[in-house]
């Protein structure tokens, strides 16, 4: 392949006539194109031709090798936007505070002892108060799980922001974790942090 040729031709491609330009989306996909048949040229890609093996998904991806430099800097840079992800979804001191405030404000009575209560459709109403970052805390699953013998059909208010602190402790304690961790161990401590 000679590169000054190509170059020369796609210089010269913009002067043939009067084309169309195209959409930031069709560059994109042509870059992506170019890059994945130059990539898979200069890895000498497996080619094959049996249209069986497109319809079974992937389960594995090995591990980048020591040469793969590109991949290895693609796999650090993937691995630390979802470490940033997950940190914007934990909640701040603020927002517990208002979590509180919210529960405390939509108790369901008659309260058991000093236990404030709340029930399904308070709990759905504060959920929806919340804001976005609560709304993983505001499912049926959850108020299913806490939910015990009660005869009104409620949860106690103490034992489910009991339940969110402790969802919240748990990934700022495996977030340094997956930071620093090499290999197989990553996938072993996303497992326990979900």
């Amino acid at each position: 392949m000679d590169w000054k040729e190509v170059l020369r031709r796609r210089l010269a491609a913009p002067d043939a006539g009067p084309q169309k330009k195209k959409s930031e989306q069709e560059l994109k996909e042509e870059e992506m194109d170019l890059f994945t048949k130059y990539y898979s040229e200069w890895k000498g890609g497996r080619k094959n031709t049996n249209e069986f093996y497109k319809t079974i998904p992937r389960f594995y991806y090995r591990l980048p090798a020591e040469d793969e430099v590109l991949l290895q800097k693609l796999r650090e840079e993937s691995r630390a936007v979802f470490l940033q992800r997950k940190s914007r979804e934990l909640l701040d001191n603020e927002e517990l505070q208002n979590l509180w405030f919210l529960l405390d404000k939509h108790q369901t009575p008659p309260m058991i002892g000093e236990e404030a209560m709340i029930n399904y459709e308070n709990f759905l109403k504060v959920g929806e108060k919340a804001g976005p970052k609560c709304k993983q805390f505001f499912t049926a699953k959850v108020f299913a799980k806490l939910l015990h013998t009660d005869s009104y059909g409620r949860i106690s208010i103490m034992q489910f922001f009991n339940y969110v602190m402790r969802k919240g402790d748990l990934f700022p304690l495996c977030l340094p974790s997956l930071s620093g961790s090499q290999g197989g161990l990553w996938s072993v401590l996303l497992c326990t942090c979900k």
